[in-house]
């Protein structure tokens, strides 16, 4: 908020935006304008000018829910450009509002707000990826967690968000197709931790697509993930081969969920993504940093690593 006139906090439903933008409000003795609230939005739908006209910051929440917000800041930003001007949170994804509403891209700061971390939860302030990244040493030589597999299933089953995600969809105007939404929802979870196959998706519900790209996909929360597909802490815990697979696969979004947090916390993080050859060597996580130093994760959930699961490891550092 020194830097940028304007700031949006996004992420998914009931994550936490709307507490920190109060709190921030608080902070600088400011209102909140909720737009979550029928009476305010039909009041700034009216005239957004003169709602978007008032002393920063002006901290705006469920902005998505009246577009013409964005507009009515893009004119204010033509009188004057400095920093901490406008406070704005939503559950939609700034890029997926129609076009008329990206008015702001390149003069806002994206921030997106992900469920707690585990250290959060646990109210540690370790993180590993700063670790690995300032003193691998320290991480490698750290005593072997005691966590058992019963608490990773009860901790990856349980998660954090509600079951929110259609609700929130289907507000966005430009969602075609919606009926097929949870049943996308269905397929798509089905295939977390592993290489999404979109065209197959598509096929198994008969939604049309053109997209052919191929990016690991995983769920952003593992417990939104286990309950989509019906997956109890009970049935995790099962030793048949459909049961492990389906432990190995959230424990990986779990893990990579972990990491990705705490990722965000960090400046200087170019970037985070899955490593995979056309040899099919890959790598499950591989985090890079601004100086071109990389962290890599293969995440693996059995009691035992052989050594050839770190074959793609070492070809990921050497072609990095």
């Amino acid at each position: 908020m020194t830097e940028e006139p304007v700031v949006l906090l996004e992420g998914p439903s009931s994550v936490g935006k709307s507490t920190l933008l109060k709190s921030l409000a608080d902070a600088h003795n400011a209102e909140v304008i909720d737009l979550d609230d029928l009476a305010t939005r039909d009041a700034v739908l009216a005239d957004p000018g003169l709602f978007m006209a008032g002393t920063p910051p002006v901290c705006v929440d469920e902005h998505q829910k009246a577009p013409l917000v964005l507009d009515a800041i893009k004119a204010q930003l033509n009188k004057s450009t400095r920093p901490g001007r406008f406070l704005l949170a939503g559950s939609t994804r700034h890029c997926a509002l129609p076009q008329t509403a990206q008015s702001l891209t390149g003069r806002l700061n994206r921030i997106t707000i992900y469920p707690l971390a585990q250290a959060e939860i646990e109210g540690h302030t370790s993180s590993l990826v700063a670790t690995l990244f300032s003193s691998p040493a320290t991480a490698i030589q750290a005593p072997t967690p005691k966590t058992t597999r019963d608490e990773y299933i009860q901790r990856i089953a349980h998660g954090g968000l509600p079951m929110a995600l259609e609700r929130d969809a289907r507000e966005l105007s430009n969602i075609r197709q919606s009926a097929m939404l949870p049943r996308l929802l269905g397929r798509l979870t089905s295939q977390t931790a592993q290489v999404l196959n979109i065209a197959s998706a598509a096929a198994d519900i008969t939604l049309d697509e053109r997209i052919a790209a191929t990016p690991k996909l995983h769920i952003i929360d593992s417990g939104v993930a286990a309950r989509l597909l019906r997956l109890t802490p009970e049935k995790l815990a099962r030793r048949d081969a459909t049961s492990l697979t389906e432990f190995g696969h959230l424990l990986e979004t779990f893990v990579v969920g972990e990491l990705q947090r705490e990722a965000s916390w960090m400046d200087g993080i170019a970037g985070i993504g899955h490593w995979r050859t056309h040899d099919h060597d890959e790598v499950d996580l591989v985090i890079e940093r601004d100086d071109g130093a990389i962290i890599a994760f293969e995440v693996k959930a059995g009691s035992r690593v052989p050594g050839e699961s770190f074959s793609p490891l070492r070809k990921n550092c050497v072609t990095k």
